[in-house]
């Protein structure tokens, strides 16, 4: 459909949700971000419309709903949709709203017959706009299309009032600014200033949330440093703001602050995923704690600044209530982000360590965090020779080895089938069977091998000391040929 000159891609699914709302002589406005997204040209996360029908009036027009709020607000289900996006659609009533004594949400709710008055109460101009399908028609009475041509985050009215009704706006300001690659408006901003501190009413789950968004983007460093000029980071992420002017050593050329956010930004620039883009950003949040000035050095060192920073993240992480495995797995990474890389020393049971210590399915994540740390010290390679070499090393060490231990088979088994004493004729057995799994690893089952085994116990010990050593011989040249390619696959020799 055609609406103020632009082509906006409205799903059969919506079309008819809202056709079925008006065959039952209801109005039927899509709202808020949805709108806003299509004027923008891109595809809404989510669907809601607003209505003049009442809760039960509209759980009576739908074939499968649900109602579990004070607000008004249904579900409708679209179980068929393979669009995740559209599984759930919620549809409220137009709505006016008492007083929000708790800063987050409205004390009671009354249902309006007004669309007017129901866009009154929204949060920014740009999510204040609603649109009719069967109409074409839009509703934009705070000028949203125009702030969305200025690309501009606004308040709905006086945003001193908005800030005031719910706190966490003022974040949803700047998550959404950063997104959409906005800015917030002067006066906006300004009330944000004045009314950060109410920042602190809301819940770590819903500042986490909005948190989570920001360090999603594609611009991260962007919307942290327009939380810190807007007064909001110091309420929610103080530890972060401690790293501004904290001058680093001579290796680095920004302070801890600018540092963090530039790895941050680095993480998000690779589309790394969210634990390690938290781990980027936190990684060296120990190092105004750990900062001591070295006479012997004539330069600052963090000794320790890992230590104290893992701690340091996992009350953080603590505090905003994230899961505990993201608890764990962060809080690791930032633990373990120093790890020695000198590879002309370090040795392959160093990094079989590391890889413990860190776990096996994240020891790549560790990787990706100390990628994104080089480029935020201001280096412009992010795997110079050392850190592709160690990479290997953690590639060769992390695989599986090609040894007996991989066979479906073992010794006890082989005494049993084939009734032999324990002694090297049970080695030389497991060898040879080595040698034909390294052929055709097919033929690595619990089945086939018991039926080999039994015929090579007819050899004699010698034969079958002369297969073993062929496996053994096998063993070594395969392990040769998995670490050559290793090697080659990293870029080192």
């Amino acid at each position: 459909m055609i609406v103020a000159g632009k082509e906006l891609l409205i799903p059969k699914e919506i079309e008819k949700i809202a056709e079925i709302l008006e065959k039952k002589g209801f109005e039927a406005y899509l709202v808020g971000g949805c709108v806003r997204d299509l004027l923008l040209g891109k595809k809404p996360k989510d669907w809601d419309f607003t209505t003049n029908a009442k809760p039960e009036q509209i759980i009576a027009s739908f074939e499968k709903t649900f109602y579990e709020n004070d607000y008004g607000t249904v579900g409708v289900v679209n179980e068929t949709s393979s669009d995740e996006t559209l599984k759930v659609v919620e549809i409220t009533p137009y709505r006016l709203e008492s007083a929000y004594s708790d800063k987050r949400r409205p004390d009671s709710v009354s249902f309006s017959d007004n669309i007017y008055e129901d866009l009154k109460r929204r949060d920014f101009t740009i999510n204040a706009i609603a649109l009719s399908i069967s109409k074409g028609q839009l509703i934009d009475p705070h000028k949203g299309q125009e702030d969305i041509a200025l690309k501009i985050v606004r308040a709905v009215g006086d945003p001193v009032e908005r800030f005031s009704e719910d706190a966490l706006r003022m974040l949803r300001a700047i998550r959404i600014a950063t997104e959409l690659n906005f800015t917030v408006e002067d006066s906006t901003t300004t009330a944000v200033r004045q009314k950060s501190d109410l920042i602190t009413h809301i819940s770590g789950e819903r500042v986490r949330d909005e948190l989570m968004r920001i360090i999603g983007s594609d611009r991260p460093m962007d919307g942290l440093i327009m939380a810190q000029n807007m007064g909001i980071l110091k309420f929610i992420l103080p530890e972060l703001e401690g790293g501004i002017g904290v001058k680093q050593n001579k290796a680095h050329a920004y302070d801890v602050w600018e540092h963090s956010l530039r790895t941050l930004q680095h993480a998000a620039k690779k589309k790394f995923p969210s634990h390690v883009r938290i781990a980027a950003l936190f990684h060296d949040i120990g190092k105004p704690d750990t900062r001591r000035w070295s006479e012997e050095k004539k330069e600052w060192t963090f000794y320790g600044h890992d230590v104290v920073g893992a701690r340091i993240t996992k009350k953080i992480l603590q505090r905003l209530k994230f899961p505990k495995d993201t608890i764990e797995i962060v809080s690791r990474l930032v633990r373990w982000h120093m790890f020695f890389s000198d590879t002309e020393t370090i040795t392959l049971s160093a990094v079989r360590r590391m890889i413990s210590n860190v776990g096996k399915e994240y020891i790549w994540d560790l990787m990706d965090v100390r990628i994104c740390d080089r480029i935020g010290t201001g280096r412009p390679k992010e795997s110079p020779y050392r850190l592709r070499k160690y990479r290997a090393m953690v590639d060769e060490a992390s695989r599986d080895p090609l040894t007996v231990g991989m066979l479906k088979i073992n010794g006890e088994v082989i005494i049993r089938v084939t009734k032999i004493n324990p002694g090297p004729k049970i080695g030389y057995i497991l060898h040879a069977l080595l040698e034909e799994v390294l052929d055709d690893p097919n033929k690595n089952s619990a089945e086939y091998l018991e039926k080999k085994a039994l015929e090579l116990s007819l050899l004699s010990e010698k034969e079958l000391q002369e297969r073993g050593e062929q496996g053994k011989t096998r063993r070594k040249n395969e392990e040769g040929k998995v670490i050559k390619e290793i090697r080659s696959r990293h870029w080192v020799d």
